[in-house]
């Protein structure tokens, strides 16, 4: 068994250099309220795995630099993309203004989701994942291109934001 420690996992200096090299999906993860830093960290290590264009952090959202953050990201704070908005609204307005047929994908339970692996994963694409405990806004529902959710077959009734995201994203993956 490899047994890997964060100096292992994060070798490099991030350097403006070596971001622009990276080539970039057309995949931005907006947080529309997680609360969570260790998840905040951690969607920062899948939005690396998946090399997305950018993280979206909306509303009480905490930012880098954080200890936790930075903890729980192993340092993919400095090798991603990042922005603060507002409101996640105000996140898929502005992509929407410059990036061409974005579509929106909320992962959330609710009566108008689907099962996330009969979903349309065209990029350009914007997830959205909501507040651990209040999920996804309503308007953030309303604006959406399609809900998806992760059928649960056991007594637990949810996954992990940072679970529901690397399932979805990982499934974004392997359609495109």
């Amino acid at each position: 068994m490899i047994k890997l420690g964060a100096a292992d996992l994060r070798t490099t200096k991030s350097t403006e250099k070596k971001r622009k090299q990276i080539k970039k999906n057309p995949i931005y993860i907006i947080l529309d309220n997680v609360m969570d830093t260790y998840n905040i960290g951690s969607i920062f290590r899948l939005a690396d795995a998946v090399s997305a264009e950018k993280v979206i952090l909306c509303g009480e959202t905490e930012t880098p630099p954080h200890t936790r953050i930075k903890k729980a990201s192993i340092n993919t704070t400095e090798w991603v993309a990042w922005e603060y908005a507002e409101t996640a609204v105000e996140a898929i307005n502005n992509l929407q203004l410059t990036v061409n047929n974005l579509r929106v994908i909320v992962i959330e339970q609710d009566k108008k989701s689907i099962p996330y692996d009969k979903a349309n994963y065209k990029l350009p694409i914007a997830l959205v994942v909501g507040n651990e405990t209040t999920g996804a806004s309503k308007e953030v529902l309303e604006m959406s291109d399609q809900i998806v959710e992760i059928p649960m077959r056991g007594v637990n009734k949810s996954l992990n934001v940072v679970v529901s995201l690397g399932i979805v994203l990982f499934k974004v993956m392997e359609s495109s």
